[in-house]
């Protein structure tokens, strides 16, 4: 049986004091491929990375509502909010 949720989510790099935000229809493995997998993307070089935030979503679109608004300023200042 499928999951069905979508997940925003904010991570944290604390040696190189950098945050990333996505969404993904299947978290554990995106953050599988941010840790380990992935060797080509933007991530790669900030690891490790650590999960500061998570919100679960029944539908794409208000994970990617959610992904859109924590990338603008008041998004960005609350994630500087967020326990690291």
């Amino acid at each position: 049986m499928e999951n069905n949720l979508f997940t925003t989510y904010v991570l944290y790099s604390e040696k190189f004091n950098k945050h990333y935000t996505g969404s993904t229809s299947d978290f554990q493995k995106r953050l599988l491929s941010h840790q380990e997998l992935g060797n080509k993307d933007w991530t790669t070089k900030y690891r490790p990375w650590k999960v500061i935030f998570t919100k679960e979503f029944t539908n794409k679109s208000d994970a990617m509502k959610l992904e859109k608004w924590l990338k603008t300023g008041v998004g960005r200042d609350f994630i500087k909010q967020l326990p690291h």
